[in-house]
Order: C-alpha cells, then structure tokens, then sequence
C-alpha cells in the first residue's frame, strides 16, 4: 500500500513553474514579470525574446516551463494559455565586502530572487 496522491495546489485549469536561484535582484527581477502579467503566452514569450534585460531570458525559460507543464501534465490547450501571475520572491543574498580607506570594511551584497509564473486557461465563459 503506497501513499496517496497529493492534491493539486492549483485549479484544474491552471499549471505553474518556479525558478529558483536567479542571480539578479528583485527589484530587477519584478520589472520583468511586469511585462508578461496578464498577457498571452504567445505575446509573452515574444516579449521576453526582445527585452533587452539580462534576466528575461531566465523568465522565458520558466515561462516556456509553465507552458510545457500546462500541457503534458494537465492536458491544457497550448494556444488558450494566459499568464495569470508572475510573482517575484527573495532568495539567498551573498555577503562580499572590499576593504576601504582607513581601515574599514564595505559591504557587497550579492541578492538572488526566484521568480513562479502561474498560465490559466480561461472557461468558456469568460472567452466570449
């Protein structure tokens, strides 16, 4: 007798991807995920393709994540998918210092952020 399956902490119509350790702030991190919230994934993904932000690449491939699991894992129809939530969270933050005049020490703090991008296939309903 095994254990039982885990309940889905998300709708039957939503699927999501969280990727960790992103070696950017998030601040920096959080004017990405603004670019994509609400949109659909096709404009999305074309979104982050031509930002000029160095961390959108790393938001594309959670996106592209999100969208794969949406369909192999929930069976959700790829061309319907929006991005419903991209929400932004700290990670760890590295402490570096360089030593200073006089003695002294300056601090250097290296942050990392996680960034989790929730796509929902609207009902029938709302899509009229």
């Amino acid at each position: 007798m095994g254990k039982s399956k885990n309940a889905r902490r998300v709708a039957e119509n939503e699927a999501y991807a969280v990727s960790r350790m992103l070696k950017t702030s998030p601040q920096k991190l959080n004017l990405v995920a603004q670019l994509i919230r609400g949109q659909k994934v096709e404009k999305a993904l074309t979104n982050l393709t031509f930002s000029k932000k160095r961390i959108a690449a790393d938001v594309k491939k959670a996106l592209q994540s999100a969208i794969a699991n949406a369909e192999n894992n929930h069976g959700l129809d790829v061309d319907e998918l929006i991005v419903a939530e991209a929400w932004v969270g700290k990670n760890l933050t590295m402490k570096r210092g360089r030593p200073r005049a006089r003695g002294r020490y300056g601090r250097i703090l290296k942050p990392f952020a996680q960034v989790t991008i929730l796509v929902r296939q609207p009902a029938e309903e709302e899509q009229a």
